[in-house]
């Protein structure tokens, strides 16, 4: 794709933006997500996953990391919503590596595209570790790694995504800095180092979903490459794709539970 065309793909508001960092990017996240009909209608379905994945969920201490411009109270209304940045839609305001709760005292942790930005992913998983009641659970939804994702994430995205990468980042910079592939690493490439370093967090279940529908959104910086109006019509045929999703799926669900206390 040349470089004049995605030119005039990309959201004039977005045209803006010279530090994915500020303040201000975020909120101008939270402005695009229900302008962009494909993409809000997705987030739903993600918050609707999360939500499944932790039964009697209103009942429960759950806390969503990196909220950033997300609507997920909208969803559900008595999760704690939080950010490394303090935006007008966020209950509390610190980063995953120290966070305010006291031992055993979370129901669940719930993360959309929020661990590939960590630039210390051993720290968070230790200090949830700690916060996690017996069988509470980390829910998160993050890129997948797969032959059309890397294809995607490569040519059509600002952020890296590199399989041969290392656990975390360099440097904090939250949402500048990223690995797209980094929960791959973790919990698949380097599964046996999981494994060995969080014996007290088992995998319940991976699985690779949305080969379409956030590509066709244009996600927070391009435009929406369809009709608004299609949106059932190309969730079916996810749907029937489905059988594919290690093949084509651009996200992935990965659930852990605390099985026993770290040691």
């Amino acid at each position: 794709m040349s470089l004049k065309l995605l030119e005039w793909l990309r959201l004039p508001e977005t045209r803006v933006i010279t530090d994915l960092d500020e303040r201000t990017t975020t909120i101008l996240h939270a402005k695009i997500i229900p302008k962009k009909p494909f993409l809000r209608r997705l987030y739903v379905n993600f918050y609707k996953e999360l939500e499944n994945a932790v039964p009697s969920i209103e009942k429960k201490v759950v806390v969503e990391i990196g909220s950033g411009g997300g609507f997920i109270k909208d969803m559900i209304s008595t999760v704690i919503t939080s950010d490394l940045l303090d935006l007008p839609n966020v209950d509390r305001v610190f980063s995953a590596a120290h966070m305010p709760f006291e031992n055993d005292s979370v129901d669940a942790f719930l993360m959309i595209n929020v661990l590939h930005h960590m630039a210390d992913p051993r720290a968070f998983l230790e200090e949830a570790g700690r916060c996690l009641r017996n069988l509470g659970k980390i829910v998160m939804i993050e890129p997948a790694n797969t032959a059309w994702s890397r294809f995607i994430y490569k040519n059509f995205h600002h952020e890296l995504f590199d399989p041969a990468g290392q656990w975390g980042l360099e440097r904090e910079r939250p949402l500048s800095l990223a690995n797209g592939a980094l929960p791959w690493i973790i919990f698949s490439r380097d599964r046996e180092q999981f494994d060995s370093m969080f014996p007290y967090l088992k995998i319940v279940q991976m699985h690779n979903h949305t080969p379409l529908l956030y590509f066709l959104s244009g996600g927070f910086t391009l435009r929406q490459l369809v009709p608004s109006f299609t949106y059932t019509v190309f969730k079916i045929v996810e749907r029937a794709l489905s059988p594919l999703d290690n093949l084509l799926g651009m996200f992935q669900t990965i659930e852990l539970e605390k099985i026993a206390p770290p040691v």
